[in-house]
């Protein structure tokens, strides 16, 4: 009983902590970075038509899904480019089917490359982070059709909030199996601490100032 008692002591100062953390550091963040919204908002109305903003729904915590929100990185005809190129390419289909993600895909714009290269495509994300539908470090926020990929994790790894970033985005991202994937979010759903989010928020530093080589795509 003492042992459980003190556990759960732990694991709620944890909780508290990380819920402050989440929403100072991400008030002064979107505070402090309004300049460079400006910038990448401008260059891609320059760059493309279409909104700024893409607002794609994810799958959070307790199943609930919500409105990520992203840079827009792609044509506004994303979709009906994606659709011709799976229609006439089978390899892309199966890439696709797989992983969600194209590696080459032709949807992105030149300035949603440079945005996807260096991450900057995500920091609106710490608008969802203020709404309480996202943590900054936590699981993957996976669309609906992700779902059936986790099996009989889904369950246990949708018990917390997903992250701006996590185990995936230091691990390698795009260039990990799906299975891979899957087996770190689970891990960090099972093992996450506050030595373990403060690794994970380093090595993402680590990420965003060397991007060329760690698949971010």
């Amino acid at each position: 009983m003492i042992k459980n008692y003190s556990t759960n002591r732990s694991l709620n100062f944890y909780t508290l902590l990380k819920k402050i953390f989440d929403l100072l550091f991400s008030l002064l963040f979107l505070i402090f970075s309004l300049p460079l919204f400006l910038i990448i908002s401008l260059l891609i109305k320059l760059s493309s038509r279409g909104p700024i903003f893409f607002l794609q729904e994810r799958i959070g915590k307790n199943n609930i899904p919500f409105k990520c929100i992203k840079f827009r990185t792609m044509n506004p005809e994303a979709n009906d480019i994606l659709k011709n190129i799976l229609m006439k390419d089978k390899n892309l289909k199966k890439e696709f089917e797989e992983t969600h993600k194209l590696k080459n895909d032709p949807r992105i714009t030149f300035i949603g490359k440079l945005l996807r290269k260096t991450s900057l495509d995500e920091l609106p994300q710490f608008i969802n982070v203020i709404k309480g539908e996202m943590s900054i470090v936590g699981p993957r926020p996976i669309v609906k059709d992700e779902k059936k990929k986790y099996g009989k994790n889904l369950k246990k790894v949708l018990t917390i909030k997903p992250g701006i970033t996590g185990l995936w985005q230091v691990s390698g991202r795009n260039n990990l199996t799906y299975k891979k994937r899957v087996m770190l979010d689970l891990n960090y759903v099972r093992n996450h601490n506050l030595p373990m989010d403060i690794n994970i928020l380093i090595r993402t530093f680590g990420v965003i100032l060397f991007p060329l080589d760690r698949g971010a795509y």
